[in-house]
């Protein structure tokens, strides 16, 4: 199993710049007042798509042969992974197959379908996932893009973190959130592959902290059936991001729903930006630990400002 490489993150990068938008670092003097350290926000909720997927989709879909751009793509989903896929894939004239759980939030549903992908809806369990997508493979011959299980996507969701140190190049502490772990593994590989003394630190709901059990017992705990309100965060490690996060990442912590409202509309508040829940735990896990992080600089990778303005959680 090939782990990727800082190497691997600056080429993902060449390769991705045309496409992709070079997100801000935004800071807020009265958050670093009063989390007592000085924060630095990666914004990928400027994204295109509004999250960080899109720069591993991208590198995805650019890596594949002409003769798998021609079968297409495909991927399961809850919302920003697919949406991702789906620009990519139009931007690059591939057609694009997204199984969707069918409890996804409406915002994320609208965005895929805009983007013109062809969207099966499934029950919301990863069997349900997984078999919705094989079958489409069967009959279409599309290419899996996994959205976190896949060498190219990985080094494409680091390019975040390589753009943050390219910025600032003295943090102490970058913070990423961990769900299946595609961002983690992709930040914490740049960061330590650079020979940084920059710590590295995971990001987890506290009732959805198998990555957090996996990290500390050193076997892969699935993810089972979690309930938060960070939606993008619910599923579980692969072996492949599990083996990169082992390797790089110098702690995983825990945030407690209420936390994690309170920062998200702390940040909505304070700095004026739209960040989603599973961005918000980023700063929520700051809030938990603060012994850990203060006087410290500490970049933190913001996910995504995907929300359904229907039902926010404050």
């Amino acid at each position: 199993m090939r782990l990727p490489l800082a190497s691997d993150i600056q080429d993902a990068l060449n390769r991705i710049r045309p496409y992709i938008h070079r997100t801000p670092v935004l800071c807020s003097s009265q958050l670093n007042r009063n989390f007592g350290c000085d924060l630095f926000f990666k914004c990928e909720n400027f994204q295109k798509v509004g999250a960080f997927k899109f720069r591993g989709a991208t590198n995805a879909v650019l890596c594949l042969s002409d003769e798998e751009k021609r079968r297409g793509v495909v991927t399961h989903s809850s919302g920003n992974h697919a949406a991702a896929l789906a620009l990519a894939a139009a931007m690059n004239g591939v057609k694009a197959y997204i199984v969707m759980p069918e409890t996804a939030p409406e915002v994320k549903k609208n965005a895929v379908a805009s983007y013109g992908a062809d969207i099966t809806f499934c029950k919301p369990t990863l069997q349900s996932r997984e078999e919705t997508t094989f079958a489409i493979m069967e009959r279409t011959g599309a290419v899996l893009i996994h959205p976190y299980d896949n060498f190219n996507v990985i080094c494409g969701q680091g390019t975040a973190a390589l753009e943050l140190m390219e910025e600032k190049p003295d943090l102490d502490i970058v913070v990423a959130p961990v769900g299946g772990g595609g961002l983690m593994s992709g930040t914490s590989a740049l960061v330590k592959g650079t020979g940084s003394s920059t710590r590295v630190i995971g990001a987890e709901p506290f009732n959805a902290r198998d990555a957090y059990l996996s990290f500390t017992s050193g076997a892969l705990v699935p993810s089972d059936n979690p309930r938060t309100v960070a939606d993008g965060l619910l599923t579980s490690l692969s072996e492949l991001t599990f083996a990169v996060i082992r390797k790089n990442v110098d702690m995983i912590l825990t945030a407690q729903e209420e936390t994690i409202i309170e920062c998200m509309l702390l940040v909505w508040e304070r700095m004026k930006i739209v960040i989603e829940p599973s961005s918000a735990t980023v700063l929520a896990v700051i809030r938990e630990n603060p012994s850990e992080f203060r006087g410290r600089q500490v970049g933190l990778i913001v996910s995504g400002g995907n929300v359904d303005f229907r039902k926010l959680p404050f």
